[in-house]
């Protein structure tokens, strides 16, 4: 007909949590309700169908280079942000969508699929709640993440992921501690990739549980040789979510002759967000073997004092966003003194980290962190520099 199609990609989002937090009923019934207003916000020559799970899709017919205000995904949008009302609750969801185009039909059905696909990636990448319309240069970024892919699956095939260490202040004493294992990538033609990029696309590749045990037995075999240290180890969400896990690194330590009682499984609050019963199994699997959990990023999100009280963590760290403020926020000394308080009161230490000056440093100390970490102290070096520096007289 001369006019231009147009395919919308649905995901909900929050229809997970909905699922475990009252049941697949609710969800169907949530389904159901999507739907009429799904219907409701269609045009009238536009087709909609239930792909599976909570995704759908809708094809929209337009007039050429037609310009709808709002558009049928501002529309949908705004449809459900209104609350649902399902067997007496009250429940807020809302939908990322993926749009592309066949101007005068000539972009056959299965790339027009496969467009609005990524461009439903990209929408929930970029933070949920938005519509987003594929553009060329998704293809150009998703052949750069391919290859981005295959480069770090070849590097971990052959143990190419490094390991620096940030060591970890005693606020009292000025004594190292400890010391954090962050890993680092280095690709052959020398460019570093960083850890916010590599370790997502480990997560979406399904390789995370390979990079995280590689960076844990390279990080225990050089502690080892640290007997008065601890180690932390920064652990992904997905991890937990492994069966063996807990036989896994309780495998390394032993493989390393490493006490792992010195171990500090460092965990975010995303854990107890998205899978809360399984994370606790996970935890008090690792507590059983000696290894100590600690809860990383502490207010940078949604976590709270329950979740220190009701997990049982060795210690806190406090995010280094909430030291930040310190230089330019003036209540932002309240907050951290507050934040330290509870938790000391439930008996568990704090840690502060990003620390960069000395002015941050005197006040962290007095809101009652008893360990510091950031650049003021060390920047992260090597196994030999740690070994040189910290342990030259052991």
């Amino acid at each position: 007909s001369g006019k231009q199609v147009k395919l919308h990609f649905i995901d909900l989002d929050g229809f997970k949590a909905v699922n475990d937090a009252w049941g697949h009923a609710v969800g169907d019934a949530l389904i159901v309700a999507v739907a009429h207003r799904l219907r409701d916000a269609l045009p009238n020559d536009a087709f909609a169908a239930r792909l599976g799970g909570d995704e759908f899709a809708v094809v929209t017919v337009d007039e050429p280079d037609a310009e709808l205000v709002p558009s049928f995904g501002g529309r949908l949008q705004d449809a459900l942000a209104s609350l649902f009302e399902i067997d007496g609750r009250s429940i807020e969801i809302g939908c990322s969508i993926g749009v592309a185009v066949s101007e005068h039909g000539v972009v056959q059905t299965s790339e027009l699929m496969r467009r609005a696909d990524i461009a439903l990636y990209r929408a929930k990448d970029l933070g949920r709640g938005i519509t987003i319309d594929f553009d060329d240069s998704f293809d150009v970024d998703a052949l750069q993440q391919a290859e981005l892919e295959n480069e770090l699956r070849a590097t971990l095939l052959t143990g190419g992921i490094s390991v620096m260490f940030q060591p970890l202040i005693d606020a009292r004493s000025g004594a190292v501690t400890g010391v954090e294992a962050l890993a680092r990538w280095r690709k052959e033609d020398g460019v570093a990739i960083p850890p916010d990029i590599f370790i997502p696309l480990a997560e979406r590749a399904g390789m995370i549980d390979l990079l995280g045990m590689q960076v844990l037995r390279t990080s225990l075999n050089a502690a080892a040789a640290w007997p008065s240290l601890s180690l932390g180890v920064n652990i992904s969400p997905l991890q937990l979510k492994n069966p063996r896990f807990v036989e896994q690194v309780e495998e390394a330590t032993k493989a390393a002759d490493f006490d792992p009682r010195r171990l500090i499984v460092e965990v975010t609050e995303s854990v107890l967000i998205s899978n809360p019963e399984q994370a606790r199994r996970a935890i008090d699997g690792l507590k059983k073997i000696g290894v100590k959990v600690a809860l990383d990023d502490f207010g940078s999100g949604y976590a709270s004092i329950g979740s220190l009280r009701r997990f049982g963590f060795d210690r806190m760290k406090v995010d280094r966003s909430l030291v930040a403020a310190l230089e330019v926020d003036q209540n932002a000394g309240a907050v951290l003194q507050a934040t330290v308080a509870l938790a000391n009161a439930l008996q568990i230490p704090v840690t502060a980290e990003g620390i960069e000056t000395e002015r941050q440093a005197t006040v962290v100390r007095l809101s009652g962190c008893d360990e510091l970490q950031g650049y003021l102290f060390s920047r992260p070096v090597s196994a030999d520099e740690v070994t040189a520096l910290y342990c030259g007289a052991e």
